[in-house]
């Protein structure tokens, strides 16, 4: 099963229209989907080292294309249905107290959940309910965004044919591994 899905997931990697839905992957992904860019982005570059930089950099704007429409989600639907419930139960001040922390550390915990395997959609929606400067959000999300996916394109473009052959060779542990670091990241994020 795990070739089968690692055979077809290197297949759209080298599709005509990749870019195309990597992009619409990442924008997805920073917003609503559960699945990482990255499952594209790896076996695009190794397939393709040479275009390894426009995959980072296609993979960058959709991811901040989707962070700002995470970051309306969390603006306008939590004025629209959170706010009366907070205002109902009388929750105003521990959201005033959690505005206050995202507006004092929210930086940090974009740049983050930017660069880690911390669900990016959580952390755009997290910023508009608190009303973060959206510049600010903008520049954090691009630097760890950005620096996250162009160094996967710089070493999958150095290392690409070795790492290609390593992955096809152990697939289970990788695939395992993988699994790990997205519980982990799961675990992190439940007891934070």
């Amino acid at each position: 099963m795990l070739r089968r899905l690692y055979d077809r997931i290197i297949a759209l990697s080298s599709h005509p229209h990749a870019l195309a839905w990597l992009a619409l992957l990442a924008v997805a992904e920073s917003s609503v989907f559960p699945l990482a860019p990255d499952i594209l982005i790896i076996p695009m570059a190794i397939a393709r080292p040479r275009r390894a930089w426009l995959i980072a950099l296609v993979a960058t704007i959709g991811s901040i294309i989707g962070g700002l429409l995470g970051y309306a989600i969390g603006h306008f639907l939590f004025k629209a249905i959170g706010q009366p419930i907070v205002d109902f139960y009388g929750l105003q001040p521990l959201l005033e107290e959690f505005r206050r922390l995202y507006r004092r550390w929210g930086v940090l915990i974009i740049a983050a959940g930017g660069f880690t395997p911390i669900p990016y959609k959580v952390i755009a929606i997290a910023s508009g309910i608190a009303g973060l400067d959206p510049l600010i959000f903008i520049l954090a999300s691009t630097a760890s965004r950005g620096s996250r996916f162009f160094l996967e394109a710089a070493l999958l473009s150095r290392y690409g044919e070795p790492l290609r052959r390593f992955i096809a060779s152990h697939l289970v542990i990788f695939a395992t591994l993988v699994l790990l670091l997205l519980l982990g990241a799961l675990l992190l994020l439940r007891y934070l």
